[in-house]
């Protein structure tokens, strides 16, 4: 079974960009149904648009510019899924 992940989207609540917020949103919703853990919204300033996944940056406005295609993360979300946790030593 995949492990659950949260995700994480900060975005510009200033220069209004929630529509393509709710609109990634749905989208890891529609796919990933109950496989993740949490989607943790967190509104910004300053231009940004930043997703996190299970604590890595997979995209920057800043870093790559634009919004990303849902496709992009939800991508990121299942490369993290196959990720096997770390076994204590």
């Amino acid at each position: 079974m995949a492990k659950p992940l949260k995700v994480s989207i900060a975005y510009c609540s200033e220069c209004g960009y929630e529509p393509q917020t709710l609109a990634l949103v749905n989208a890891l919703m529609l796919t990933f149904r109950h496989e993740l853990s949490e989607i943790e919204l967190i509104p910004w300033f300053d231009g940004s648009f930043d997703v996190t996944v299970d604590g890595e940056l997979v995209h920057s406005m800043y870093r790559d510019g634009g919004f990303p295609e849902n496709a992009t993360i939800i991508a990121a979300v299942r490369r993290h899924q196959l990720v096997a946790p770390e076994s204590p030593s």
